[in-house]
């Protein structure tokens, strides 16, 4: 479902899988699931948005921005997630962790 975001288990971490219907490359973004403040596994929860050029997830929890591409964390560049490659092929999401 377009502008969601579903944890799914890689290499037994958790990771935020988030499709987003109006990014190139058919939209598909990974980021660590663990709030980097919080140390909550929720990101997968997180709203997705927009701040300029940037397609960013809200922590449900205390609302920083993180940039999808690069997991950088727009308020608290300390506070940043990692990021990882990701795609969709024949159907299938994969993730470069």
């Amino acid at each position: 479902m377009p502008n969601t975001g579903v944890c799914a288990l890689v290499n037994g971490e958790q990771v935020a899988v988030f499709h987003v219907a109006h990014a190139e490359a058919g939209g598909v973004f990974a980021i660590d699931n663990v709030d980097p403040v919080s140390q909550a596994a929720v990101m997968s929860r997180g709203l997705i948005g927009s701040l300029g050029e940037r397609i960013v997830v809200a922590s449900p929890l205390y609302k920083q921005h993180f940039d999808l591409r690069t997991g950088e964390c727009l308020e608290a560049p300390d506070k940043s997630v990692s990021a990882y490659p990701s795609r969709v092929e024949d159907g299938f999401v994969w993730i470069a962790a």
